[in-house]
């Protein structure tokens, strides 16, 4: 088989992988274990830049040695504050945003993302965007607020003008309850 359909978190790679360019600034919404923010460094080479954002300081420490360990930490700059804070940090436009919303792989299941919080940062990010550039969130809908998320989340993004933004949804329709799904926005016009 030369092509196999494959989870939200393919889904996002591919995007990303197509989205981010050598030289350009990037955010990490979730930083988590590093692995965005380790691919989104290698991305956008030694001029870019790369924000990322964990509100765990256990996030922070393993991504930046992961990143130190990869010969790419220059690259990133890690903030320990919520997503929802990103343009404290962060000046437009920017190329690409990702989140991979839920809890710290390994992790305090206790510590999630909260819809709060989230509807806050996912505005900033579309804010930040340049035209062209991608807003990529996996949501992982197994736990009460995670669905939640993933609820409010659809009917946010629906409701984007398409003048503006195209947003996809990728679900698969005979998926195990709780599945993850990656919606992706690209910003078309001003």
């Amino acid at each position: 088989m030369s092509y196999e359909l494959r989870s939200a978190r393919y889904l996002a790679r591919e995007v990303l992988e197509r989205a981010v360019r050598p030289e350009g600034t990037v955010v990490d919404a979730t930083m988590g274990n590093g692995h965005d923010t380790l691919m989104l460094c290698e991305a956008v080479g030694p001029a870019g830049r790369v924000y990322a954002f964990d509100i765990q300081q256990d996030a922070v420490k393993e991504t930046e040695k992961l990143l130190k360990s990869q010969g790419v930490y220059e690259r990133a700059t890690l903030i320990n504050a919520g997503h929802e804070h990103m343009k404290d940090y962060v000046k437009g436009p920017v190329n690409a945003v990702v989140f991979n919303l839920g809890w710290l792989p390994g992790g305090d299941h206790t510590i999630t993302t909260r819809w709060e919080t989230t509807s806050r940062a996912v505005q900033a990010a579309l804010d930040l965007l340049g035209t062209g550039g991608v807003l990529v969130i996996c949501a992982y809908p197994g736990h009460e607020e995670g669905d939640r998320e993933r609820q409010e989340l659809a009917g946010f993004l629906s409701a984007l003008d398409n003048r503006v933004y195209n947003v996809l949804r990728q679900q698969f329709l005979n998926a195990n309850a709780g599945a993850p799904e990656c919606f992706v926005v690209q910003k078309t016009g001003k």
